[in-house]
């Protein structure tokens, strides 16, 4: 239960800083070395992406990591 809902907030923060920064989920995912399948499914929830992963969407985004972990 908690680990679906840490998920939810990573996948939902990552989500509405790509679209604050007017990126699709295919430039976001190009620059970050993942494919647009990858990035959709940590979206929505459904991996559970490594830290490496979540650094490198943070330094496309140019946002702190602290922010993919905030509680909205």
């Amino acid at each position: 239960m908690i680990k679906d809902n840490i998920l939810s907030t990573i996948g939902l923060n990552i989500k509405l800083q790509r679209i604050k920064n007017n990126f699709n989920q295919d430039k976001l995912a190009e620059l970050s070395g993942i494919s647009q399948k990858y990035l959709s499914s940590i979206e929505c929830a459904k991996v559970n992406p490594s830290i490496t992963v979540i650094v490198k969407i943070c330094r496309v985004l140019k946002i702190d990591l602290n922010e993919i972990y905030k509680i909205l």
